[in-house]
């Protein structure tokens, strides 16, 4: 019997949560710059699934190339539901960072069935307000999920001389309409300039616009 299995029924054994438990169901709201971050990631490469006793498992997948990346993903989850442990799941090429809770439903209200691009993802409306206070860490998570910081090249000619300059740019692809336009409206709250090359890819290239999104993202690791 695998430890992962056995760590599953471990933790679900007296997983019952009280209500007070939960910010939203205690009109609260949970801290602004773990969610804002979880959400970007929970939208990337995130799920909810659910299991015995109404007990849902939060799982994020996370490339084994980035242990930052690991590390951060564990640690917003520890921040937004500190009462319970949370656990690393390896499978083939990733790690799932997991988190079991009744209440993950609440917090992500945008769980339903079948794959994201195909439903309609739409944040309720304290979801918008701690997004809009830490847009920065939601992008952090969109980025690092399915987004990347490339150096881009391109040639100019100089003095008839063809010359190969390089450049750094961000880039974040998902095949739904609304989470781009979520990604978007985030870079708007930063006044950072983007473009979109393609429907379902946005690029971030401008001279300026670059250091300001490093602030906030950075090349994943």
């Amino acid at each position: 019997m695998s430890r992962a299995t056995l760590r599953d029924w471990r933790d679900r054994v007296g997983s019952e949560s009280d209500p007070v438990d939960c910010p939203l169901c205690t009109n609260g709201k949970p801290p602004a710059g773990p969610y804002a971050h979880l959400l970007g990631l929970y939208l990337g490469d995130g799920c909810l699934s659910a299991g015995k006793k109404q007990v849902y498992a939060l799982r994020v997948a996370c490339d084994n190339k980035y242990p930052r990346l690991i590390h951060e993903a564990e640690a917003s989850i520890r921040a937004v539901h500190p009462s319970r442990p949370v656990h690393r799941t390896q499978a083939v090429g990733y790690i799932s960072v997991v988190s079991y809770w009744k209440h993950w439903p609440c917090l992500f209200p945008q769980h339903g069935p079948g794959p994201k691009h195909l439903r309609q993802i739409k944040l309720a409306e304290w979801q918008r307000d701690l997004v809009t206070e830490e847009p920065g860490g939601f992008l952090r998570g969109l980025f690092h999920s399915d987004g990347c910081r490339v150096a881009n090249w391109a040639t100019r000619r100089v003095a008839g001389e063809l010359k190969r300059y390089e450049y750094p740019r961000y880039q974040f692809s998902n095949e739904s309409s609304d989470i781009m336009a979520l990604c978007q409206w985030a870079l708007d709250l930063l006044a950072i300039p983007w473009r979109m090359p393609r429907p379902n890819a946005l690029s971030v290239a401008k001279r300026q616009a670059v250091p300001s999104l490093d602030q906030h993202v950075g090349p994943k690791s």
